[in-house]
């Protein structure tokens, strides 16, 4: 199985942004999760990557039907608002990449792709928010540029339990050569321990339905 080192490999936090009013659940545990493994990526020089998203208080570039506020300015990632900056207690850092984007791909329109193969980068470890918008479409924009993904799980979040399990199986079910981990077990294979993740074997190899979404999707972890 091939290495993930600092020539080949970038971790990509999607919109770790102070944006509050969608409830994202579980933001605490998150951060402090993500800060282990930014840790554990600092000390094998594996480059770290913060996207954020924008939306322009003037209103130019917004996406069609974007919610505005009663004074006619975008109601989330107000530019002229700090729900734009990154989430305090997560370390950014003058060498790290920002990339800044104004809809949810953190790869349309903006300079990642560029950067990353400029960099060498083959393998993109992924967490952030929110998992059925802004990761999920980047990610599978990533998976369109012959990346790599890595999916961590637990660092990923949005406004409800249904949203989350069901984005991460569909990815699961049609990225072919996705591996999806939990943060602990991502930190294990970056220092080279045995770890533990799922990895996918065929096209729509998760077969769930609402009943069943819960017990399919615990099973990421046991694969």
């Amino acid at each position: 199985m091939t290495q993930l080192n600092e020539k080949n490999t970038a971790l990509l936090l999607i919109d770790l942004q102070k944006e509050s009013q969608f409830g994202i659940t579980q933001i605490e545990d998150i951060k402090d999760k993500t800060s282990e493994l930014i840790g554990v990526c600092r000390k094998k020089n594996v480059p770290v990557i913060f996207t954020r998203q924008i939306n322009r208080a003037d209103n130019r570039g917004l996406s069609n039907g974007e919610p505005l506020t009663s004074e006619g300015e975008p109601k989330f990632y107000n530019s002229s608002t700090e729900h734009c900056d990154i989430l305090e207690g997560i370390d950014v850092r003058e060498e790290d990449l920002v990339i800044d984007k104004y809809r949810w791909s953190a790869f349309h329109e903006t300079p990642l792709d560029l950067m990353l193969r400029n960099m060498g980068i083959k393998h993109l470890i992924v967490g952030g928010f929110v998992t059925d918008g802004c990761v999920m479409t980047s990610v599978f924009d990533a998976y369109f540029r012959d990346y790599q993904i890595h999916l961590v799980k637990d660092i990923c979040s949005t406004t409800n339990e249904g949203a989350h399990m069901s984005s991460i199986m569909i990815m699961a079910n049609w990225i072919y050569d996705m591996t999806i981990y939990n943060s602990a077990e991502m930190v294990k294979r970056l220092n080279n321990s045995p770890y533990q993740a799922w990895i996918g074997t065929e096209p729509d190899s998760l077969k769930f339905t609402p009943e069943t979404m819960r017990t399919v999707f615990n099973n990421l972890d046991l694969s």
